[in-house]
């Protein structure tokens, strides 16, 4: 089994190689940018939808929200440009808000963000299998399961390394970019010499709902879709090459031009052919089929880099999805775990929960999109305006060279993000929007209550000035014939029991504590040293690890002692905290267990848990 997961998944890679999968500013656009620049494929649609249910006359009406929708892009690119200089370690809007806000402001950015990393997975594979079956009417019954397909394809390609899934994602990133470019440059021409700046009537539908700046609200906010994805770079600054922060800043701006550029050439095209949506065929596609004719390859090649942009702008949420939920575990409002890299450096076990939530979206959906894409922009736009207003609070508190004009742009995004955010939670409340706004007061619920419970799990566990912390050698003369080796991975009571516990069984105890890229060794032998003090018995050992892996090099030292003196008898002791209550077993002790199943099957002799009980 684990010989196939490394054929399947790859190599470990060795943390050395950490800077070499950090991507040039060409290969990161499509793996970050996928989800903003494939919007163009349905955001057009999205409001023309919406218009319809007024009648075909009001579709006219989507060439001025396209307008509005691209100058809020303008505004909202450089705010983030201003976001990344203010905090070029990434982040995004979790960090900005719980920076200048305050923690439960970060909680909520961080709940609406991860509620939109999941939609836009699911709304996007969605919306391949709606092209494909566009291509291919045979396939319309089987949307679903093509959607869970090409998931589990990003997934399995995102497992592989940062760097795999960038080799699979540039060509049909520019491959669409390309397609989209042809499609305006070809119906140019066709208008100019051709068709003529007079718009087609549209087919004639009847008016279901009446004309109103209600309906044109929710028009406005169907086609805001088009934004999904946006904050993505300013949250992956540090998937860059050095200057990251600069390189991000430009990969930025390329994505903002780009994405408005095609957003208006499909909505002015869609204009004046005077086209509307259609079940069985999408807006994308009744365009190609009216610049390009039905017969004409180039047609054919829109649809399959439509597919596969759709399809691959997954990734922005596989990529921003386990970063933020890494972040997230290490200021301890989700399970430690979530924090852990995995042998191809990447967050795996973000990566899995993505793929559950996302395929459990595309189920109930039943891999139509018209569900969920009602819920895309909500949480989007909330990130967004706390991320603004985090940084309106941030360039009045520092006020350094030019704060003013950045202080004015950050403001000016916070207010039209936050007008936005509110007319899409006023127009589609009753449309699915309500699902989210309850879901996220419980989400942000449940991260504090993770973060109070491992509070106070800490708070009990955590040594106190002046408290007795000395771990002294028992006065005996007999020999015991046994040596402990005691996994160190905190400097805390449950790790103080363990050390006494393995003073009183052994006649050697070594520590061993295996070192992430950040520990300082100096400052680790000096909390050493005041736990044991001079005694010769006790020996401190600081592995590193070459692999993300802190298991791996702990069981093969064990390995290494246990041969080393075949003789001796070895107790392998592990101190736990163990609450009172079920539910914190998710959040505590998984690397223990993972360690003991690991010395297990290294059949290892004896393998000990201390066990320390703070308070319920």
């Amino acid at each position: 089994m684990l010989s196939f997961a490394r054929r399947l998944l790859g190599r470990p890679l060795p943390r050395r190689e950490s800077d070499s999968q950090r991507l040039p500013s060409l290969i990161a656009l499509p793996i970050l940018s996928s989800d903003a620049l494939s919007s163009v494929a349905y955001a057009t649609e999205a409001a023309l939808g919406v218009l319809l249910l007024a009648g075909s006359g009001a579709l006219g009406l989507s060439l001025p929200i396209t307008v509005c929708i691209v100058g809020l892009i303008a505004i909202v690119v450089l705010s983030y440009r201003q976001a990344i200089e203010a905090y070029p370690e990434g982040g995004g809007s979790y960090v900005v808000a719980r920076e200048n806000l305050g923690a439960w402001a970060g909680l909520v950015a961080a709940a609406a963000l991860l509620v939109d990393y999941t939609l836009t997975a699911a709304v996007s594979l969605m919306a391949a299998a709606q092209a494909l079956s566009s291509l291919l009417p045979g396939l319309l019954a089987h949307e679903t399961s093509l959607s869970l397909l090409l998931l589990a394809l990003v997934g399995w390609a995102n497992l592989r390394g940062l760097k795999e899934a960038g080799r699979l994602f540039v060509v049909p990133t520019y491959a669409f970019v390309v397609m989209v470019a042809l499609l305006a440059l070809f119906g140019l021409q066709n208008i100019v010499f051709a068709h003529g700046f007079r718009p087609d009537a549209p087919p004639a539908i009847a008016a279901l709902e009446p004309l109103g700046l209600f309906l044109i609200l929710r028009a406005f906010s169907a086609g805001c879709s088009a934004m999904t994805g946006i904050e993505a770079i300013a949250n992956g600054v540090k998937v860059f090459r050095e200057p990251s922060a600069r390189r991000a800043q430009a990969t930025l701006l390329v994505m903002g031009v780009l994405l408005a550029l095609l957003f208006l050439a499909v909505s002015g095209l869609a204009y004046l052919y005077g086209i509307a949506p259609n079940p069985d065929r999408t807006v994308l596609a009744q365009i190609g089929l009216r610049v390009f004719g039905p017969g004409n390859p180039l047609y054919w090649f829109l649809q399959i880099s439509t597919l596969l942009i759709l399809g691959l702008a997954a990734n922005t949420a596989f990529s921003g999805f386990p970063r933020l939920a890494a972040l997230l575990a290490q200021d301890r409002y989700l399970p430690r775990q979530m924090a852990w890299l995995g042998d191809r450096l990447v967050f795996q076990n973000g990566i899995g929960l993505l793929l559950l939530v996302s395929a459990l979206v595309i189920v109930v959906c039943r891999g139509n999109t018209n569900v969920a894409i009602n819920l895309y922009a909500l949480g989007v736009f909330l990130a967004f305006t706390l991320s603004q207003a985090g940084l309106v609070r941030h360039w009045w508190c520092r006020r350094g060279p030019g704060w003013r004009g950045r202080l004015a742009m950050n403001a000016l995004g916070a207010i039209t993000t936050g007008l936005v955010f509110a007319v899409i939670v006023l127009s589609k409340f009753d449309e699915g929007a309500w699902i989210v706004v309850l879901l996220l007061p419980l989400m942000v619920w449940g991260l504090g209550g993770i973060g109070r419970r491992y509070q106070r799990v800490y708070d009990a566990i955590e040594l106190q000035p002046g408290e007795d912390i000395s771990v002294r050698w028992p006065d005996r003369q007999d020999v015991l014939e046994n040596q402990s080796i005691v996994w160190l991975a905190s400097w805390s009571r449950p790790t103080l029991e363990a050390l006494r516990y393995a003073a009183q069984v052994s006649d050697r105890v070594i520590g061993v504590w295996v070192c992430e890229p950040n520990d300082d060794f100096e400052a680790l032998r000096v909390r050493w040293h005041r736990l044991v003090g001079d005694a010769p018995q006790f020996e401190l050992r600081l592995l590193e690890s070459p692999f993300a892996s802190l298991i791996d090099p702990f069981a093969q030292f064990v390995a290494e002692e246990e041969a080393r003196c075949p003789e001796s008898q070895f107790t392998i002791v592990m101190p736990m905290a163990i609450p009172r209550r079920r539910f914190d077993h998710l959040l505590l002790n998984q690397r223990g267990l993972n360690m003991r199943e690991a010395l297990n099957e290294r059949r290892s002799r004896v393998f000990t848990l201390v066990r320390y009980f703070p308070p319920a």
